[in-house]
């Protein structure tokens, strides 16, 4: 992971300098002031500029600098639209490091779904602005936006993994959709094998997120849980993760590098993933919806040649499918010395006409039940109908149950099963020893 050496560092990149709130001064936050009193609307008299920062895979910036944009023509206020990393893990390390030094840089933020524990003391109760419009959306997303009777975290997209695969290369090679990760290796080392011999060297079985940081446990919670091995730490705080199903779906994954699995995966996120599958170099991906839109566009190589499915569970009859809940919200940081207009734009980029054109634009699922039966978005999302399971049935991460410990517990996860990915250590003693580190973390209580 990354490290930024200081707090300016990035916040030179939004604003040129590091500016403090009036809360790090010695003052209170606008919360109280007139500006920021419950059911206040933005400022009419003058324009104020609205800083948020968007996410960064594939066109995810571009789409959400339009709306916020679109915001500014409406209401007459400017926006300030700054990039964040491409790391989840990454991103939370920046927003920790501005809220926690009360900076006023950043007045709404793109918040993981995993994040509202661990960072909504620092986020505004938008309930205050909000008129009851959250009740529109997921009754579970609202819920897990919402800390201690405060809904600090909009709703913005929902997201859950799933399997792209190659329409074109399995028809041609009379293979059938896996459903389960032993046939998924198999097809893939079948079809990459034959692609070679037929002059494409670059050919891959089967990509996927493997670097050491939350991608790498969302996809590695999805191997575990579809194998039967449990979800790391259980709903009621038991830790499950050292378990004969869990170790032999990680050997499984490791067996993959060097086969069907480039080496190179052990470094990769989301957008490396993307790239290799969109440059026709792979015949299957694991990744989030949002890849779709972007398999689809004009000028990609493997247009009208995807296919969407759940993704393949281990063996065995008490086996299923698991996809690892994801999805991102958006937040209104405390130190906004605008917030009123600052929750005026989230709700406005949470709207149900917002998440539509989103939805339609580049795939993402909304967190409004109505859209998906809307017929605009399913002529632009055909799959979203056929994994309406999917999405419904999606497993979270262990974030309510570990609350504000979750990103240590999340960080150890990815590092032990990185290092068996990268044979540094087998898998059953990487998982042992992962089952005594959280027992560390836990304490005496999560």
């Amino acid at each position: 992971m990354k490290t930024l050496t200081s707090l300016c560092a990035f916040a030179v990149l939004v604003s040129g300098a590091c500016r403090k709130s009036e809360d790090a001064a010695g003052k209170k936050p606008a919360e109280g002031s007139a500006a920021g009193s419950a059911g206040a609307a933005p400022a009419k008299a003058a324009s104020v500029e609205i800083a948020i920062s968007c996410g960064s895979l594939g066109d995810e910036f571009d789409v959400c600098k339009e709306g916020a944009e679109a915001w500014a023509t409406k209401t007459g206020n400017k926006v300030k639209v700054v990039t964040s990393p491409t790391s989840s893990s990454e991103k939370l390390a920046v927003a920790q490091q501005l809220l926690g030094a009360g900076a006023s840089d950043i007045d709404v933020f793109s918040v993981d779904v995993v994040w509202p524990g661990i960072l909504g003391s620092f986020f505004l109760d938008l309930k205050q602005y909000s008129k009851g419009v959250e009740s529109e959306h997921f009754p579970s997303l609202v819920a897990n936006g919402t800390v201690d009777g405060k809904l600090v975290a909009m709703p913005w997209y929902v997201d859950a993994g799933l399997l792209y695969y190659r329409k074109d290369l399995l028809d041609k090679h009379k293979e059938a959709v896996p459903t389960t990760w032993a046939q998924l290796t198999a097809t893939a080392k079948k079809v990459q094998d034959a692609e070679r011999k037929a002059g494409n060297k670059e050919m891959q079985g089967f990509v996927f997120q493997a670097k050491a940081y939350e991608g790498l446990t969302c996809n590695a919670l999805e191997w575990i849980a579809s194998s039967g091995g449990g979800t790391v730490v259980e709903p009621d705080g038991k830790i499950s993760i050292d378990n004969p199903k869990a170790v032999k779906a990680i050997e499984l994954a490791a067996s993959w590098f060097g086969e069907i699995t480039p080496t190179g995966a052990l470094n990769f996120e989301e957008e490396e993933s993307r790239t290799v599958f969109q440059s026709g170099n792979a015949v299957f991906m694991r990744n989030w919806p949002y890849a779709w839109a972007a398999a689809q566009d004009a000028k990609s190589p493997i247009k009208d040649k995807v296919g969407v499915a759940a993704l393949p569970r281990g063996e065995g009859d008490d086996t299923h499918p698991a996809a690892t809940l994801g999805g991102w919200d958006l937040s209104v940081s405390k130190f906004s010395t605008h917030p009123a207009e600052a929750a005026d734009l989230v709700l406005y980029l949470a709207s149900a006409a917002e998440q539509k054109r989103r939805a339609i634009r580049l795939g993402f699922h909304p967190t409004i039940p109505s859209l998906y039966s809307d017929k605009d978005i399913l002529a632009a999302n055909p799959f979203f109908a056929n994994l309406a399971d999917t999405f419904k049935s999606a497993v979270p991460r262990p974030s309510t149950v570990t609350a504000g410990k979750y990103n240590q517990v999340s960080a150890a996860l990815w590092n032990a099963v990185h290092a068996a990915l990268a044979k540094q250590k087998p898998a059953k003693d990487a998982l042992g020893e992962l089952a005594t580190g959280l027992d560390r973390i836990k304490g005496p209580k999560w």
